[in-house]
């Protein structure tokens, strides 16, 4: 399992693209591998034959330099390969993940009968279920001592501690449930209201989910180090944030002049571009912590956050100063298509100095964006719409004229971009997007 991300430490088999016995040439695709930013092609360094399939499709969390596969030179016998001694399978995290049955769905119960005892007796947390069910106990052989009297993963370590002991006690009996107290005098209630266990079955694997049942949700390795790494930023990095807002009159009359001369560009290509720009004329926003202080950056590379089915991620735009607006509008649409089918090349999606992340397609007004570190900085930027403002004329008239503004939010890492360097950001950046002859 090759490294194909800085911050990759696991992978998973996506997909092999050549079977066992195959011819392969240096170049060629062997495998697809889903790491913590993308699916990538795993290519072939020289010419051989594949000779076994160590890990099988669909496995997942394999640790990076596990073994997956062994191909051998050309001529030999590829039938005879046998996989090294001391190498062994992959470990139970990496193989593919069996979904676990779950216990029968109960009959319905008559009105007025409750649950069975033992429900209203013990409460079982997830971590202690699964130790029960895979040691075939029962919580009722132990004792809980968790708040409320709910049975703990510790309690569940003990009991397997006495099974192995061989002093596993016996099934305790539950008590019989209390007589319940004579209902008050009122008018009846709609039905009779039961006692439910504080965490549902899982539902069975290929049937409809039953009432009081969860289906378990795996979660992708992008999807995990999303959560890592934002986590990290919001408890790590200290947050500041400033908002402005934009005229976009001057640019849309631009865009439409474009439009005429079968130029498609975006009003995110134009933010993308001022960004850029005034990243250009302040190299001091243009920088990252390094873990002791500020380090410019000498390239003004722009991060583009993308949703994708797998997550957010955030393609490249490099040296976006010295890009023309067709050309960075190319470039954004070829990067977030290959971003969506999960083609995108580490070097396409890895480094940038400043992140833009755009709502206004989705229609939220305004918002505020989590940092990406090393980053500095990420502009939020929401959708535009049109305002009523009052404005004199030649001849010192009040008038109401309509505008187009945007609201841009800067989340910047105070330890790089104080408050006053944010502020003089803003201002620069909204006057180059407000006079885009300025972006020539």
């Amino acid at each position: 399992m090759p490294s194909l991300s800085p911050t990759m430490e696991e992978g998973n088999i996506v997909k092999w693209l050549k079977k066992e016995g195959d011819a392969v040439s240096a170049g060629d695709a062997l495998c697809e591998i889903e790491t913590d930013k993308a699916v990538v092609t795993l290519d072939a360094s020289e010419d051989g034959i594949l000779a076994r399939i160590v890990v099988e499709e669909g496995a997942r969390n394999i640790r990076l330099g596990s073994l997956i596969g062994l191909m051998v030179g050309e001529g030999e016998d590829w039938k005879r390969v046998e996989i090294p001694k001391d190498v062994g399978p992959p470990s139970p995290a990496s193989r593919p993940s069996v979904p676990r049955a779950s216990p029968e769905p109960q009959a319905p119960r008559p009105a007025g009968k409750g649950l069975p005892p033992r429900a209203l007796q013990f409460r079982v947390s997830p971590a202690a279920r699964n130790i029960l069910e895979k040691h075939g106990l029962d919580a009722s052989q132990g004792t809980a001592t968790g708040p409320r009297g709910i049975f703990t993963k510790e309690d569940a370590l003990k009991l397997v501690q006495l099974r192995q002991a061989g002093k596993t006690p016996e099934s305790r009996p539950a008590p019989a449930p209390p007589a319940p107290l004579p209902a008050p005098p009122g008018p009846p209630a709609a039905g009779p209201v039961y006692a439910r266990p504080l965490t549902p079955p899982l539902s069975t694997p290929g049937q409809p989910n039953a009432p009081g049942t969860f289906t378990e949700l795996p979660a992708s390795n992008i999807r995990r180090v999303i959560a890592k790494r934002l986590t990290e930023s919001k408890s790590t990095v200290p947050h500041a944030y400033a908002t402005a807002h934009c005229d976009l009159g001057a640019v849309l009359k631009v865009r439409q002049d474009l439009v005429r001369d079968d130029i498609k560009v975006s009003v995110n290509d134009f933010v993308i571009k001022a960004v850029a720009v005034t990243l250009k004329q302040m190299p001091d926003v243009n920088a990252s912590w390094d873990g002791e202080g500020p380090r410019p950056l000498p390239s003004v590379d722009i991060s583009v956050a993308v949703a994708t089915e797998r997550g957010l991620i955030t393609p490249v735009i490099r040296d976006a100063a010295a890009k023309g607006l067709r050309e960075i509008a190319d470039t954004v649409k070829a990067l977030s298509k290959k971003a969506r089918d999960g083609k995108l090349l580490p070097e396409e999606y890895q480094g940038g100095s400043f992140s833009v992340s755009n709502l206004g397609m989705l229609g939220v007004d305004e918002f505020t964006a989590v940092i990406n570190p090393p980053q500095a900085c990420i502009l939020a930027v929401g959708r535009s719409r049109p305002v009523l403002r009052l404005a004199e004329d030649e001849e010192g008239n009040a008038q109401l004229r309509r505008h187009h503004l945007v609201t841009v939010t800067l989340s910047s890492d105070s330890r790089v971009v104080d408050d006053q360097l944010a502020t003089r950001f803003l201002e620069s950046f909204k006057a180059n997007l407000e006079n885009p002859l300025l972006l020539a």
